[in-house]
């Protein structure tokens, strides 16, 4: 391996497949990739599928397509850890031929009795190194006898301090003398976790570990093992956890589909708006700057301006609107409102099929009116999902009429039951239909009916979209077309009878 090689940043995202990608994970895949796209490294996704019981297909293929959509994609992989089972079981038997590790026989009935002893002794509750004594004699008499154990990694009796320099938290040290005995493979011959992590970075060439702090209690037990096997430790930056509103740690058991990048998808997120809001989940670019282009977050990124203090992810049930953080919202909001209008085009595409209201001409000979009128409605909506929702009045005509819009607008004003069909009429008669016309023709209307213009154009408004606010109304009526316009307005009557159109 050549020097530069050496010097490479390598760092790795192991999700487990053992549910959906949920924000928590998604974000420490997004500081992984972030780092190694600042320093030119590789970005290695590594499935961490050992849990045979949890692990599933289904996990795998909604992992994979979960980074996909957000846009992080990968240098190497997907590994599979189950596929260098052969590896761990080697290192752990390499560490049984070193003494590094021994075999422990202890039963669960016996070690949960260690475990009352040291508490009525107000002792730390730790493996007290019964069968780290044993002789080869008694090893070889309990193996005959065919008593299962398990593989302990045999903790280096030496007086002071063993650390770390983590690049979040500072400088991290234990005692050796607190750090149990600690299990490295079951009783079933499986390695656990903190052995085929250590064995798959060194394998990998790791330079960086960034994960959660909820991984800490492993790092000491890891460092041990990196050194025990020969191996340089990595450098570890541990972020701080997401937490609810509860102060509970972001789970898929605790919130469910809630915080499942999935669901953000499906609640009409733009995906670089969702990455753009889970990076100010735990890091701050040290200004007010809260919008970055892929390449501005890629230069401003560093392990340095991760916060130490836990997140607060604040997410709630219920309208679509307000379903989570308002900052995720307003992010998501910002990047509906300047990405290219092509690109929104694409990315609402099947939402409007699955509403019904996909026109094939609009990849045709309407594509640009159908662009335009994106355009148009953009500026007040939040989600991906708002344009077949509350801008469906714009390319069907069965839509939803909001009640606010109906009492405030329509209800409160009874003389607009008379005025609405007969503006229809006089619309009829408006030749070029453009918007000084369209202007013209509604305001003198409203100025021979005696009306104040405000409320004639209120009255509009629900009647053409449904809605108490939108953009400018003459805006309104020229993309939603003369015929249309005309048509809601003969047939409004009947919202003052109950009745939609």
């Amino acid at each position: 391996m050549s020097e530069k090689n050496k010097e490479q940043v390598i760092v790795r995202f192991p999700p487990s497949p053992t549910g959906y990608l949920h924000i928590g994970g998604a974000r420490t895949a997004i500081f992984n990739w972030l780092f190694a796209r600042k320093h030119g490294g590789k970005f290695i996704l590594r499935i961490e599928d050992t849990d045979v019981e949890r692990s599933t297909k289904e996990s795998i293929e909604g992992i994979i397509d979960g980074l996909t959509w957000l846009g992080i994609d990968w240098d190497e992989g997907p590994y599979f850890q189950s596929e260098f089972a052969h590896e761990h079981k080697a290192a752990a038997e390499r560490l049984l031929k070193e003494g590094k590790a021994y075999k422990c026989f202890c039963t669960k009935e016996e070690l949960e009795a260690k475990r009352k002893k040291a508490l009525s002794e107000k002792r730390d509750i730790k493996y007290d190194g019964t069968c780290r004594r044993l002789s080869p004699e008694e090893i070889a008499e309990k193996e005959r006898q065919g008593i299962p154990y398990v593989i302990r990694f045999k903790v280096p009796e030496r007086e002071g301090k063993i650390g770390y320099d983590d690049k979040v938290l500072g400088r991290i040290e234990k005692d050796y003398s607190e750090i149990e005995d600690f299990v490295i493979v079951r009783s079933n011959g499986r390695p656990l976790y903190l052995l085929c992590n250590v064995v798959d970075d060194i394998r990998d060439r790791i330079t960086h570990i960034i994960r959660g702090q909820d991984h800490m209690t492993n790092t000491i037990k890891q460092i041990l093992l990196y050194e025990a096997l020969g191996a340089k430790p990595p450098v570890f930056a541990h972020m701080p956890l997401t937490l609810d509103l509860q102060k509970r740690k972001i789970s898929k058991r605790t919130h469910g589909e809630v915080v499942s990048v999935q669901w953000y998808r499906k609640m009409g997120f733009i995906p670089w708006a969702l990455v753009n809001y889970l990076v100010l989940l735990g890091w701050n670019p040290g200004t007010d700057q809260e919008i970055f282009t892929k390449e501005e977050l890629i230069q401003a990124f560093s392990l340095e301006r991760i916060n130490k203090a836990n997140s607060i992810f604040n997410y709630r049930k219920g309208d679509p609107k307000f379903f989570t953080d308002p900052k995720a919202i307003s992010i998501n909001a910002w990047w509906l409102r300047h990405l290219p209008i092509e690109e929104i085009a694409e990315m609402i595409k099947e939402d409007f099929k699955k509403e019904g209201i996909w026109d094939e001409a609009y990849e045709g000979e309407k594509r640009e009116w159908f662009l335009s009128t994106l355009d148009l409605i953009r500026s007040r909506f939040h989600t991906l999902r708002d344009f077949a929702r509350l801008g469906r009045a714009y390319f069907a005509d069965d839509f939803e009429i909001e009640q606010k819009a109906l009492k405030k607008n329509m209800l409160k004003h009874p003389e607009l039951k008379e005025l609405l069909p007969r503006l229809g009429e006089a619309l009829e008669k408006v030749e070029p239909w453009n918007l000084e016309t369209t202007e013209d023709a509604v305001r003198a209307f409203a100025s021979e009916a005696g009306v104040k213009p405000g409320i004639i154009i209120n009255g509009m408004r629900t009647v053409i979209t449904g809605q108490l606010k939108g953009p400018g109304i003459f805006d309104v009526m020229v993309a939603i077309g003369k015929e249309r316009v005309i048509r809601r307005l003969k047939d409004s009557p009947r919202l003052f009878e109950g009745t939609k159109p």
